[in-house]
């Protein structure tokens, strides 16, 4: 008898919730990019929004919120509601890398679920077209003999950190200069103002193929099918491997029909011609991993990371 009545009010709390993940979605779902418009977290969040949107058969809004290494938009994120209406398009660096490297953070591991893996990328290393250095062993002797600048796209983010690893690694005498996102590091590098960088495949792409950068390595294990005449880091001489990889996260308590509404249509968008198609010549590859798989893939992410960050000695207040 005790049990049938705890059975019993159970049900009777858990009905409405029910009742308001059945009628979801109701209004506007907002994606949250914790990044500045233009980068790789920006373009994957506003094509699977619009793919989404049209599944949903409701408004799906991106909204940039940048600074702090990804960590503002992030800590919106896991202070919302979780309802369902505001989700957050993560990436490697705010999801798994600050945990490590950062001693204090406005949100905790706890405080966010996977909902799938979008796509992955590797890193890439370039230069401005009108410089000197025609491969990385070029690089590399240059910044022995004097110091070198490289934009980075925000600290803590996979392009800070494969920086960080290839000074480590080669020996460089570098200074890291920190922006907002992807697209304002490109355009310091448009601009000549620093020496190199190393990006997200897709925010370089096209201006490498326009010719306005010359990318002289890449950080995937195997050499990508859109550039393959650019050779891996190992190939160049420098031991290091780094895929950086973007996902679409809840807050914690977002109820499971929900995450796994959004994880169907999320992969039903991945699995489409178009996005497969726009992603290949991106350099990237889609994702669409269950949230369960999404969520064990984060842990194995967060430990490798910490791993990596404790063996450099990185810290950031």
């Amino acid at each position: 008898m005790r049990f049938a009545r705890r059975r019993a009010l159970a049900a009777l709390l858990l009905s409405p919730l029910l009742a308001w993940a059945a009628d979801w979605p109701a209004r506007p779902i907002t994606i949250v990019v914790p990044a500045a418009a233009g980068g790789t977290t920006d373009i994957a969040a506003r094509l699977l929004a619009q793919k989404m949107g049209q599944s949903l058969k409701t408004s799906v809004i991106v909204e940039n919120k940048a600074g702090g290494g990804g960590g503002i938009g992030t800590a919106y994120v896991a202070r919302a509601k979780p309802d369902g209406y505001t989700l957050l398009m993560g990436n490697i660096g705010p999801v798994a890398i600050n945990f490590s490297l950062y001693k204090k953070l406005a949100y905790g591991p706890h405080d966010l679920r996977g909902i799938t893996n979008v796509i992955s990328v590797p890193n890439i290393l370039v230069v401005h077209a009108s410089s000197p250095i025609q491969n990385v062993q070029q690089l590399v002797a240059l910044g022995k003999q004097k110091p070198l600048t490289a934009a980075t796209s925000g600290v803590g983010q996979s392009p800070h950190m494969s920086t960080e690893l290839f000074r480590q690694q080669s020996g460089l005498d570098v200074t890291l200069v920190p922006h907002s996102g992807a697209a304002p590091a490109v355009t310091a590098l448009l601009g000549q103002q620093v020496d190199f960088m190393i990006d997200n495949l897709p925010s370089s792409m096209p201006h490498i193929q326009s010719g306005k950068f010359r990318a002289l390595a890449i950080t995937s294990r195997e050499r990508s099918a859109q550039l393959a005449d650019v050779p891996t880091m190992r190939e160049a001489g420098v031991p290091m491997d780094v895929t950086a990889w973007f996902d679409l996260l809840a807050p914690a308590g977002t109820p499971d029909a929900i995450v796994n509404r959004l994880q169907q249509v999320a992969h039903e968008a991945l699995q489409g011609a178009d996005i497969r198609r726009t992603f290949a010549e991106l350099g990237g590859v889609p994702g669409g991993e269950t949230a369960a798989e999404h969520d064990a893939f984060i842990a194995q992410e967060r430990k490798r990371w910490a791993e990596i960050v404790r063996a450099a000695n990185l810290s950031l207040d």
